[in-house]
């Protein structure tokens, strides 16, 4: 799975509100069997906001052996993030969308973000890139 921080060219950092639990978070979701991991960041984005972005970075990765899923088929998995470092591409940073995952999609300058109800994991990310801890490796 990978997550992208997304910056436009005020400092801003692009979120979504997710609609299966009202917190806001990073754009991102899980990578196409045979998708290099920059164009899933590229896609997942783009589905999820709207925006078209280039890949500049890498926020960091991140793994926690306590995150782990068991689903009804029997499949138990842990699993990781990737979350990368994008920007619009010339021209798209008007254009936001939501999807069906989300109810809103806005950009938001980084002293603004602490006031968001945010997951643990999704807060850690954004404080990585707002403190210019990159890469992290979590």
């Amino acid at each position: 799975m990978g997550r992208r921080d997304v910056e436009d060219d005020d400092g801003r950092v692009l979120l979504q509100r997710r609609s299966d639990n009202g917190m806001w978070a990073l754009p991102g979701g899980a990578m196409c069997i045979g998708e290099p991991l920059p164009e899933c960041a590229i896609r997942e984005t783009e589905e999820e906001t709207g925006l078209r972005v280039e890949v500049t970075g890498i926020v960091g990765t991140y793994s926690n052996p306590r995150h782990v899923f068991a689903y009804d088929d029997r499949e138990v998995r842990q699993e990781f993030s990737v979350c990368f470092l994008a920007r619009p591409v010339a021209g798209e940073a008007g254009v936001l969308t939501v999807s069906d995952e989300s109810t809103d999609v806005r950009w938001f300058a980084p002293e603004d973000v602490d006031a968001l109800p945010m997951v643990a994991g999704v807060r850690k990310r954004v404080d990585d890139w707002r403190h210019g801890r990159m890469p992290a490796i979590r």
